[in-house]
């Protein structure tokens, strides 16, 4: 099981505080940073050998969709966090800090957004300018398809070739260059390679024979080629731009400001103003600021964004409620529980962009093969150039398979495989309610063969419920209207289960007089003018009431009797009810191959009741936190791979005890930091649903990653040996990353198969 960032429900963040003006802490502490100008698996593994190069770094991981890196120091270890920038603009890219709050990053991604944006649109502005330029060359070779034999003349040709070349080429030629320095080759290096050599060897030709060169030129080869490249780069940024859309949708949650009530009125406030205990006033349609407790007034809260969950959700004092909710029409006075890096949207997005910075183990593999890879090219084209020459297939011709050769070859493809699938899929479970740590949950959990679940608060509402009433006299609505109307202001558990029921009938009650608790036993009072006693069977029996021969037929019930003047009126039958979600939850589970097993502290009878109510075939009663972690631990001995549900804190030991543990919306923050994925409601149909976007994502991972291979595997050969020009060459290199990319984003669309209601 992976717990690589063990806290990051809490308030840490992902950049640790500084020790000392410039430096990093000490302790295998992590900083992350911002890495511009990255665009091939093969600059993935230049930064990371600059980054591991740094006196004091332990590892250093690079994501290229992110256009992140991820530095671990070395416990003990203190590095400038200067000399890390330093490194990676050493290597040739740029580098800057991430954020140390809330705040500072979503000022950073906002900013980093509206560069994008112009960046693109600049682009799209030289891809219509590369067009316009490359069409008059690409029209004879259309001509001739057509039986027309017409030709620009070459100076023309020349003239249009050298405009493209320079103004499309001048990225790669400058990332070229920058590889050079640092004694290194990336994509960009094929592409210039590539281009020049065709334009270069094409201007030779005009200089040499003037309109002699006729139908040996090759401008509108190199203009393709980079035109086709920058198209696909657009295409590549505008999928990878919307792959990071839950985390972009997660920050809009946050209000900029809020309400504060004051002894003298009411005052707006910036968001990091707030402390804990200040009571804020949210307004109907207003979007909550802050995690925190109702004290006053009523109203229904969309929680949708947060937590996936797309009914409205009632809210009344003494309701939690959620940064980032959409109140409903009613006022509501709000005492602040959490604010800043505490909240449980800031806590969500340090999940998410956590999980979507991971890499793969076989990512490790990738991005080994990508630092070699574009040697490796440059070496194969080398030798089929001189395999051409050699065969005697004449300068020409030899040329020709070398150029087609350098720009077919794609880094690219392999290093967005994983991490634009591991994007699209972590982001696409953020947005159902399902938040996943790292990418080993993700695969633990796609191949796990038993999912083991705690009963109390996981596959039941943790609350009993009334599931049998036996009145002795009158009907059950009577009996129930009795036992409530005295229980009003007891906050026992079996009290509210009362309450809650005859608030489901929608019984009115009145105003019990005298109301007594007696301790372990009952309580006692007045309704309409008749004493009324309710409590255990015992407590009656104790007054001089008998209750006969009166029992429940659920035997894992527990019982309230209840008498009224002194005569025994009904048994009121309550336990823990299952969840709705439970059963569907489970036979989907089932389906899927799935063995499932109940653990918890209950009796055997109660845990049996529970099972053959929810049709789970394994279980086992009274049993402890040890006794779970004990348990899970011999099914993992058995050869099991085991996933692990709960909510409370005693399951903290079994979920850190499993190979992967998933908490439950309605747990404590002990199980939800100890848990590697934590579903945002208390609906069991995510369980399956997270199953199920682990191992699509995993999926297209090996997807990606075999068509990125094939792709080179292929290909490489078929330009190697002239089967392929370079225009048609340029175009596949071209496409290969889009595809790849496309693959991914299809994630995106995917939606939990069934929703229930927890």
């Amino acid at each position: 099981m992976s717990h690589a960032m063990p806290h990051a429900m809490t308030a840490e963040t992902l950049v640790p505080p500084r020790t000392e003006p410039g430096a990093l802490p000490s302790g295998g502490e992590h900083v992350t940073l911002d890495v511009d100008g990255m665009s091939c698996a093969s600059c993935v593994a230049r930064v990371e050998k600059a980054l591991g190069g740094v006196t004091g770094v332990r590892e250093a991981n690079i994501n290229l969709a992110l256009a992140r890196a991820d530095v671990t120091l070395g416990a003990g270890e203190k590095v400038a966090l200067e000399r890390l920038i330093e490194a990676v603009r050493d290597a040739g890219y740029d580098a800057r800090a991430r954020g140390e709050n809330a705040e500072e990053r979503a000022a950073q991604r906002e900013a980093a957004e509206l560069e994008t944006r112009a960046r693109l649109r600049r682009d799209v502005l030289l891809l219509v300018v590369a067009t316009v330029l490359t069409l008059p060359l690409v029209a004879p070779m259309a001509g001739m398809v057509l039986g027309l034999d017409w030709h620009l003349p070459v100076g023309v040709e020349a003239v249009l070739g050298t405009i493209v070349q320079f103004a499309v080429g001048r990225r790669f030629y400058v990332g070229a260059w920058k590889a050079l320095r640092s004694r290194s080759a990336t994509m960009d290096t094929l592409v210039a390679l590539g281009t020049s050599a065709a334009w270069g060897f094409s201007l030779y030709l005009v200089l040499t024979r003037g309109e002699a060169a006729r139908g040996h030129l090759y401008f509108e080869g190199a203009a393709v080629i980079l035109t086709l490249v920058l198209f696909g780069k657009i295409l590549e940024a505008r999928a990878k731009a919307s792959a990071g859309d839950a985390i972009r949708a997660l920050a809009a949650l946050r209000p900029q400001s809020a309400v504060v009530l004051e002894a003298d009125g009411e005052r707006e406030v910036p968001l990091s103003a707030l402390r804990v205990g200040m009571q804020v006033l949210v307004v109907p349609g207003g979007r909550v600021p802050v995690d925190g407790t109702v004290i006053s007034g009523a109203s229904e809260m969309d929680e949708a964004l947060v937590t996936g969950e797309s009914a409205p959700v009632a809210k009344q004092a003494g309701s939690r409620v959620i940064e980032g909710a959409i109140n409903g029409n009613g006022r509501l006075v709000i005492e602040v529980a959490a604010v800043g890096e505490d909240t449980t949207v800031a806590r969500m997005i340090r999940m998410v962009e956590a999980a979507q910075a991971g890499k793969a183990p076989v990512q490790r593999l990738v991005d080994r093969i990508a630092g070699v890879f574009v040697p490796a090219v440059l070496g194969v084209a080398v030798l089929t150039f001189a395999g051409w020459m050699f065969a005697g297939g004449g300068f020409e011709q030899a040329l020709v398979a070398c150029v087609s050769v350098l720009v077919i070859a794609c880094p690219c493809a392999l290093g967005l495989a994983a991490p634009t699938a591991l994007l699209a899929g972590t982001g696409a479970a953020a947005r159902a309610g399902i938040l996943v740590r790292d990418i080993e949950a993700l695969e633990s959990l796609a191949g796990a063969d038993m999912i083991v679940f705690d009963k109390t608060g996981t596959l039941t509402l943790g609350e009993p419920g009334v599931v049998e009433i036996r009145p002795a006299q009158g009907d059950e609505a009577a009996l129930v209207r009795l036992a409530a109307a005295v229980q009003q202001g007891n906050q026992h558990p079996l009290a509210r289960g009362i309450l809650a029921d005859a608030s489901e009938r929608g019984i009115a009650l009145p105003r019990a007089a005298d109301f007594k608790v007696v301790p372990g036993e009952g309580v006692e009072g007045t309704v309409d003018g008749v004493s009324v006693l309710a409590g255990r069977p015992e407590f009656l029996a104790g007054r001089g009431i008998a209750i006969g021969d009166a029992q429940l037929a659920d035997a894992a019930a527990t019982p309230v009797a209840v008498a009224r003047d002194g005569v025994f009126a009904g048994l009121i039958g309550l336990r823990d009810v299952a969840r709705d979600s439970a059963r569907d939850a489970l036979a989907a589970l089932a389906a899927g191959g799935l063995d499932t097993v109940m653990l918890t502290g209950d009796s055997q009878p109660v845990a049996e009741a529970m099972a053959r109510e929810i049709g789970i075939g394994d279980f086992a009663a009274r049993m402890t936190p040890e006794k779970k972690s004990l348990r899970i631990g011999k099914l993992r001995r058995a050869g099991h791979r085991v996933a692990m549900v709960g909510d409370g804190i005693n399951d903290a030991p079994a979920l850190a005890a499993a190979d992967v543990g998933v908490a439950m919306g309605s747990g404590t923050d002990v199980a939800m930091e100890t848990a590697d994925i934590a579903l945002m409601r208390s609906d069991l149909g995510l369980v399956p649903a997270a199953r199920d976007i682990a191992r699509r994502t995993l999926g297209k991972i090996r997807q990606n990653l075999f068509w990125a291979f094939v792709y080179n595997v292929v290909g490489i050969p078929l330009a190697a040996f002239g089967l392929l020009t370079p225009a048609i060459a340029g175009a596949a290199m071209a496409m290969s990353s889009v595809s790849v990319v496309s693959n991914s984003a299809l994630l995106a669309r995917w939606r939990p198969a069934a929703k229930a209601r927890g």
